[in-house]
């Protein structure tokens, strides 16, 4: 395996168990091979951020960035985006979809574009919502066997997580996604290049090269993985594709566009390029999620909406997320809950935490200037970050989203049995590094707890 390096609250760790394993208890590992932790002044890649160089001194084990990389893909939006579909030039495409987008008469509307083209088509919508590992090498199975120079997936986060994963593994036969490191070379584009048409406003995974996929097992772990090479070629972002959404999709998709843009922002590593794409993305969902929830036919809702998640994607996939996207996930894969509804239900107690008035003032700094981009004046980071809990929480009230664990459906009992095991996904969840507060499991004990009953967090 090499040496692993392993970063927690800026700092670089290194451990091992006795069977030779090595872990900690918060992120993913990768193996960084030949990295010796004793070398001084190395510009190493970092394994969470594989876009940036880091210098590593040995006296103090800490890192400081150097050199950063911003990705993004080709990005082509408004109401005509979809006809740019037809100056591709390529022979066979593989269209990932989903049953339900495909029922919406949603992929109806790309395969003319890719045949105006002269490109044939394969469709194969053999994805679930949270897709698992068996679909994603299923579905690479039948990429490999298609033969596609284009990959164009037409759907939601879960539908465009799926493509990036199955395009890993058809370039990279063999590949195990478990172990996947963003460090790590792997071939990329000697087969196909990758096309995605997102229909919900929530991920921004048409601009990202993240991905989540559910591993096996009791209770079932999602794992957050990727590679910078994963980035979409091209994203098309048609506010037409999205007008078909319910409600409640709308809904649960918005408080995801809303949560990764805030997470950005206060994410320890944001920057400045990633600043000013998650304010925007913040103030877009605020400002029209609420109308795109009451009338799917309002073309401007859906176009702002369609732009807060494209460009909350470009922010936090160049800065990170952070905690309630790591409890979200875990509520998520136990529970089974829409990755929006989970992450957006725990945000408001996640902000709480962060700017509790007991933490330093360095981990509080950033609320006054987020709220007032968001219209909320107050100079106070405590007070701010209290308005912005309660602006969260109003727009949640208004498109019927829960404010509580127990809102949305999980029983006391169920909840309290699985606690220790969201405590456990989430600590060991690769986005909790970028946090600007680190929480110790039992602080993440009492946060799932606050988020069940809808207490305060005074901690």
């Amino acid at each position: 395996m090499g040496n692993l390096l392993a970063i927690s609250n800026g700092a670089i760790n290194t451990g091992a168990f006795a069977n030779g394993s090595k872990r900690i208890s918060r992120g993913a590992l990768y193996p960084i091979r030949g990295i010796d932790r004793r070398e001084t002044a190395s510009a190493l890649p970092c394994e969470f951020c594989p876009d940036a160089r880091m210098h590593l001194s040995t006296r103090h084990d800490t890192i400081r960035i150097t050199m950063w990389f911003f990705r993004a893909p080709t990005i082509v939006h408004g109401e005509d985006a979809l006809q740019y579909l037809s100056e591709l030039r390529g022979r066979r495409a593989f269209v990932v979809t989903d049953p339900n987008v495909r029922a919406a008469g949603l992929v109806e509307l790309a395969l003319p574009q890719l045949e105006c083209a002269g490109i044939s088509h394969h469709l194969h919508d053999d994805v679930e919502p949270e897709p698992s590992l068996t679909t994603i090498q299923r579905g690479a199975q039948a990429m490999a066997a298609f033969g596609p120079d284009w990959i164009v997936a037409v759907g939601g986060g879960s539908v465009l997580d799926a493509a990036k994963a199955m395009w890993v593994l058809y370039e990279n036969p063999g590949l195990d996604l478990e172990a996947l490191s963003p460090l790590e070379p792997i071939a990329m584009r000697e087969r196909a290049r990758l096309v995605a048409i997102p229909t919900t406003a929530g991920t921004g995974s048409e601009a990202t090269w993240a991905f989540v996929i559910t591993l096996p097992g009791n209770p079932p772990r999602k794992l957050g993985s990727g590679h910078p090479l994963a980035m979409p070629d091209i994203a098309i972002v048609d506010p037409r594709m999205t007008r078909t959404a319910p409600p409640r999709v709308t809904a649960d998709s918005g408080m995801d566009a809303l949560t990764q843009a805030i997470e950005g922002y206060l994410a320890s590593w944001a920057n400045d390029y990633s600043n000013g794409l998650c304010l925007v993305a913040t103030k877009l969902a605020l400002d029209y999620l609420p109308r795109a929830y009451r009338d799917p036919n309002d073309v401007e809702a859906r176009e702002k909406m369609a732009n807060s998640a494209a460009i909350g994607g470009l922010g936090y996939i160049n800065a990170m997320v952070g905690l309630a996207h790591s409890m979200g996930h875990a509520l998520g894969a136990i529970f089974h809950l829409p990755h929006g509804r989970a992450v957006g239900l725990c945000l408001p107690y996640v902000i709480a935490f962060y700017a509790s008035p007991a933490r330093p003032r360095e981990t509080k700094t950033r609320f006054v200037e987020l709220a007032k981009f968001c219209g909320l004046r107050w100079d106070d980071e405590t007070i701010a970050a209290q308005a912005l809990v309660e602006r969260i929480r109003a727009l949640a009230r208004e498109i019927g989203q829960p404010l509580t664990i127990a809102d949305a459906g999980v029983a006391f009992p169920d909840f309290n049995a699985a606690l220790d095991a969201l405590i456990d996904n989430a600590m060991n969840d690769t986005v909790l590094f970028a946090s600007p507060r680190q929480p110790t499991a039992d602080e993440l004990r009492a946060l799932f707890v606050c988020a069940f009953h809808g207490r305060p967090v005074e901690f």
